[in-house]
């Protein structure tokens, strides 16, 4: 006879059910999900109904300051009580020493005690980092173990501000069996994190490791699991690095912090139209200069681009820092409404500084850029293009059109070229309106 307590496993990733422990599960195919389901019931509750309360009788918390100015705009405004923060990036990118700078400069500055739990390094690694870049304090606490439940009991004992947990993929929960980093352990130790920080009312900060893909390790769970996922990253080549919340429920996700790494940690950068733009008052052909919006940073950007006769019926268009189908699509645009051949050209595009733009303003200078390379016409200097391009030709108006000409005009651009149907308050800078690409370029159609 058949028992009747049979074991049933279900998949952490999709929630399908099976009585077969395989490594890989059945229906969406990701390893190592599998884990026991647990079906006994749950004693049933003898208090009255849970208290409801009017959310206007519910008082907004008071956000807490990283000290570091990029990282709270991109934060919202800071760290929020309660709240837990997943930051992911590279390997070497800089993750632990933000965030370590962040800890000491909270401490330092306010002497309130934060909780730096390393389950990656040893206390002395920690400590040199920490006197590396200057955010050495006695009101930094530290713990070095992969040990959760006794890195979290330190909490009980004082009052910190926050704690940050360097990794969660190097940390075990001891209500789940498994190596650290795997998706049951992982799934454990951020559920742990996140009760603890509900429960303590103060902010948790995760640091997550990536995968060859560019995701967070772990399931996709994880990030639903958090208040904000945040995504720091930068070239191999450069001392920039970039910082973008992916999901924020305290803020916005359209902001971009940027930090210059140096021998003494990360600074922020204050002048970031400065790292995209050479300032130079040569024109050259094919250069188109545009200011786009990164959240409620304006940015200039340069925008490049190279034509080459080709021999080949297929000329070939390459990208980079705008989406290809978008400048291919912006190709067409000039090839059928401004009658310029571009079938027997090679085209190149490039936005200066490794800056990539999905901004619809850079449609208008791409075009620009386009025209004068094919044209070998160099356009006006010290002039900005900045419009939305439809299949028609036609120019559309462009979102905060002031705070972009007040840039632009700071910058030492003396004239913008812009969409007819923008509503301009800003008389800082001379206003070019146009309302298709013909009158935008009219100067370098007219020298054919």
């Amino acid at each position: 006879m058949a028992s009747a307590n049979i074991t049933k496993y279900i998949c952490t990733e999709c929630g399908s059910i099976t009585t077969t422990k395989t490594g890989k599960c059945s229906s969406c195919g990701s390893w190592g999900t599998l884990e026991v389901l647990n079906e006994s019931p749950k004693p049933k509750s003898n208090q009255p109904s849970v208290k409801i309360i009017s959310a206007s009788d519910v008082k907004a918390p008071k956000r807490i300051s990283t000290c570091i100015t990029e990282l709270d705009r991109v934060l919202g405004g800071g760290l929020v009580p309660g709240g837990v923060v997943l930051i992911g990036g590279q390997p070497g990118i800089g993750k632990s020493t933000l965030l370590l700078q962040a800890a000491g400069s909270v401490a330092k500055n306010y002497d309130i005690p934060v909780l730096y739990i390393s389950g990656e390094e040893s206390d002395a690694q920690v400590s040199l980092r920490a006197s590396r870049i200057n955010t050495m304090s006695e009101k930094l606490y530290l713990y070095s173990g992969s040990n959760l439940e006794e890195a979290l009991s330190s909490l009980d004992s004082n009052s910190f501000a926050f704690f940050v947990l360097d990794s969660v993929q190097a940390m075990s929960a001891d209500s789940n069996s498994g190596w650290p980093g795997t998706v049951t352990q992982v799934r454990a130790v951020a559920q742990r994190v996140i009760d603890c920080a509900r429960d303590k009312n103060i902010p948790a900060v995760l640091i997550g490791h990536i995968t060859k893909d560019g995701k967070i390790a772990g399931p996709m769970m994880l990030e639903h699991m958090v208040d904000t996922v945040l995504n720091f990253y930068g070239e191999g080549y450069s001392s920039y690095r970039m910082l973008r919340a992916v999901k924020n429920r305290y803020g916005s996700t359209d902001e971009l912090g940027i930090f210059e790494m140096n021998e003494d940690g990360l600074t922020p950068v204050k002048d970031k139209s400065g790292l995209y733009w050479n300032r130079d008052d040569v024109s050259v052909p094919g250069v188109a200069m545009t200011i786009a919006l990164e959240g409620n940073t304006p940015l200039a950007a340069e925008i490049q681009t190279l034509s080459a006769r080709t021999i080949f019926p297929y000329p070939r268009r390459t990208s980079r820092g705008i989406e290809l189908n978008r400048f291919q699509l912006l190709t067409a645009v000039i090839d059928r409404r401004c009658n310029i051949s571009t079938g027997n050209h090679d085209l190149y595009i490039n936005v200066a500084g490794g800056l990539t733009l999905s901004d619809p303003s850079a449609d208008l200078p791409s075009c620009a850029a386009i025209a004068s390379s094919l044209r070998n016409i160099s356009l006006q200097s010290g002039t900005c293009w900045l419009g939305e391009v439809g299949l028609a030709g036609e120019i559309r108006p462009v979102t905060r059109i002031d705070l972009r000409l007040k840039e632009a005009a700071r910058l030492g651009f003396h004239s913008a070229v812009v969409s007819s149907r923008e509503r301009i308050k800003f008389d800082g800078i001379k206003i070019i309106s146009v309302s298709h690409i013909d009158d935008a370029l009219s100067d370098i159609l007219s020298k054919r």
